[in-house]
């Protein structure tokens, strides 16, 4: 799995996370969904995204990195 679609995957479990605890535990989780989006917000025009980073170092490999090894 490349590094783009494990973001996706995890912004996505991030905020579905968030509603659970939100419901579940107190309104102030909300905040966390608040921050997911915005973080996937300026990543979209800025290119930084520090999840990439962590997810780069712990080896998982790019889509043009994995096209590129075929």
């Amino acid at each position: 799995m490349s590094i783009e679609r494990t973001i996706m995957a995890f912004a996505g479990f991030m905020v579905l996370l968030s509603l659970v605890l939100t419901a579940t535990v107190s309104h102030h989780f909300m905040w966390l969904t608040v921050f997911v989006g915005a973080n996937l917000f300026q990543s979209a025009f800025t290119g930084f995204c520090p999840a990439a980073m962590v997810m780069k170092k712990l080896g998982l490999k790019s889509e043009a990195e994995i096209a590129k090894a075929k």
